[in-house]
């Protein structure tokens, strides 16, 4: 061997030796990892969390050999946007998935990677059966099989597995049944003892949907059992670490959408067997206050495997080794996030401190109850709405339809179902500026990139939305100190409100106007100015707002000047950003007739019954 040979041998060699110091013991065992994930699933449905709710003994069993959460949440109470929070770590807002379903997927940055990766990395199998549902782009293949056959069996013999087996049973579109299905059910059912939630119209309708619901968490409970078992047969439970829980909060009316606890609350359960009882600092068989939600998912499960957690991700593990029990359960805040749900648009956050709940209502005067498809395909939503019309609702069962607080604040311990807002008693009143404080410089530390209208977000932030976030973080800052201004007396912030309504930026601009809609008649002073933006704004979007403002307040508009905006709509991200206030107007006043086309758009933006303008033209047309 020569001199030459020899010295690039060494190299070679030292390299090598160099670069494998920095990898895992990739021959250390390692646990398998099962998440067992139910779809549209809150602890109010449960009898493990709620007396009166579903049996789930397949559950409660691996309950008795693990530990319960009771305080574990979605951060977003959406499936898509849930789910893109629960694969990276990373609160949703900040890296630009936040909006269900997603119109255009966003790129992830650098250091914000999909778990299955880091596991893959570390030899692990990883197998997805089947949901991903994520609102950003997949540059890389993320899972080794992710579909509906995809199984941990198929991993190479003492391959440690990352399973994820997903469970549709307890699925919003389990609920959709027709009038005529409702009737024979109602024939054969004792619904005696379905108590309705004191927010639900307390009929045949709402029992049964309640009633369903339940015999669905009964059955998808045997399903997993079936899973279970089959871990059993093959001797696998004493090496695997079982996470049980639901993609978000539930599907009743009023859950599935909305930041309440309903929407959020997810039930959880962890089983750890014996052999790897280190990994975690609760005992088995009990019962956990401490919060967690789903920003912790992917650094938990790094920290089971072995793997230094990365910068870049917002949650903290709960899992894990060296983690301390009397730490964890100083844990006790979660932020939630609601924006668009298909094609009904909204801007709501939320923080919960420990029994203390305070959300947000950016813009309160859009209902809760605003028309959605899909939410109104259940008949449960639409005789609800019904009601309401008719005069058939107490004031707690009518909150729905009517203009929210600008803030709410709850007592979870003794208010759960969030119906008697707190806000402005004065004994609250610590609590509430507490509050109010932590989720605005959350929002601002991220930031949060909502507060740019998701059209001019798709146009310019795709890229790298946590780059566009931080390159624009203090005009987002100043959007917010704008939509903070409806959070006060009108006196006092009347003149930062016309200064906003004749600032050069567009969204200062548009913000403005939803602050004015916040305060309605009282904003009139603002009026003539309104109207002409309304006539003369160069962004589509702040006209619309204009509009809303003026439609609010039962000032008319011609229907040949709404279909002239609607044309002028750039993309069917702002066109169907502008059929929101239309739709908002039609739901309060079912009665309000606007002689609107479809033909204004174009053909691609509605040549499917299900794209977001179609659903809404046909809604504010009558034809749906």
């Amino acid at each position: 061997m020569n001199s030459n040979f020899k010295f690039f041998f060494l190299i070679i060699l030292i390299a090598l030796v160099i670069n494998f110091s920095f990898l895992p013991e990739l021959n250390e065992e390692k646990p398998n990892i099962v998440w067992l994930v139910t779809e549209d699933n809150s602890v109010h449905y449960m009898n493990l969390y709620n007396e009166g709710g579903a049996e789930m003994p397949v559950v409660s069993n691996l309950a008795n050999e693990g530990v319960v959460f009771d305080n574990a949440f979605s951060n977003s109470p959406v499936c898509s946007v849930a789910r893109s929070t629960i694969i990276t770590g990373a609160y949703a807002p900040r890296i630009g998935t936040q909006y269900h379903r997603k119109l255009s997927p966003v790129k992830l940055p650098k250091n914000i990677i999909p778990l299955p990766i880091y596991l893959k990395e570390l030899g692990y199998y990883t197998s997805n059966n089947a949901k991903e549902d994520y609102n950003f782009i997949k540059e890389n293949k993320i899972w080794d099989e992710s579909s509906l056959k995809a199984s941990y069996k198929n991993r190479k013999a003492g391959q440690p597995f990352f399973h994820v087996q997903n469970y549709h049973t307890t699925h919003e579109g389990k609920l959709h049944f027709n009038k005529k299905e409702l009737i024979s059910a109602l024939e054969l059912n004792d619904l005696d003892s379905i108590t309705p939630f004191p927010y639900h119209p307390d009929t045949p309708t709402f029992r049964y949907t309640q009633s369903l619901l339940h015999t669905h968490h009964k059955n998808v409970d045997k399903e997993m059992g079936k899973f279970i078992e089959n871990l059993e047969k093959e001797g696998l439970m004493e090496n695997t670490i079982i996470f049980f829980y639901g993609d978000h909060g539930g599907v009743l009316p009023r859950s599935k959408g909305y930041l309440y606890e309903s929407g959020l609350n997810v039930p959880f359960v962890v089983y750890v067997p014996k052999k790897w009882s280190h990994l975690s600092p609760f005992k088995k068989g009990t019962r956990t206050s401490t919060f967690i939600d789903f920003v912790d998912l992917v650094p938990t499960v790094l920290s089971i495997a072995g793997i230094e957690i990365p910068k870049g991700m917002d949650g903290t593990p709960f899992l894990g080794e060296n983690l301390k029990k009397n730490n964890l359960e100083k844990q006790n805040i979660t932020f939630g996030y609601a924006d668009r749900f298909d094609e009904k648009h909204d801007l709501v956050r939320s923080v919960r401190k420990g029994k203390y709940k305070y959300i947000r209502n950016y813009q309160p005067f859009n209902v809760d109850g605003i028309y959605n498809y899909y939410r109104y395909k259940m008949l449960a939503s639409k005789e609800w709405y019904n009601l309401f019309n008719k005069g058939g609702l107490n004031g707690i069962q009518s909150q729905f339809f009517l203009p929210k607080s600008p803030e709410a604040l709850y007592n979870i311990d003794e208010d759960p179902h969030e119906i008697n807002n707190l806000a402005k008693l004065k004994k609250h009143k610590e609590t509430l500026l507490n509050l109010r404080e932590t989720l605005n410089n959350h929002i601002i530390s991220q930031p949060d990139l909502s507060f740019f209208p998701e059209p001019y977000f798709l146009e310019n932030g795709l890229e790298n939305a946590v780059d566009f976030g931080q390159k624009n973080k203090k005009i987002i800052e100043s959007i917010i100190e704008v939509a903070n201004l409806n959070l006060y007396a009108y006196k006092d912030v009347s003149l930062k409100i016309r200064d906003a309504l004749n600032s050069d930026n567009p969204w200062i601009r548009y913000w403005g106007l939803i602050v004015c809609s916040s305060f309605g008649i009282d904003a009139k002073e603002h009026l003539n100015k309104i109207n002409s933006m309304f006539e003369n704004d160069s962004e589509n979007l702040v006209k619309i707002r204009a509009a809303e403002y003026l439609l609010l307040n039962d000032l008319k508009i011609s229907s040949s000047k709404i279909n002239s905006l609607l044309k002028s709509a750039k993309s069917e991200s702002e066109a169907n950003l502008m059929l929101n206030t239309l739709a908002l107007i039609k739901t309060k006043d079912p009665n309000y007739i606007l002689e609107l086309n479809k033909s204004v758009f174009p053909e691609k933006w509605i040549k499917t019954k299900n794209s977001l303008v179609n659903r809404r033209m046909d809604f504010l047309t009558n034809n749906e």
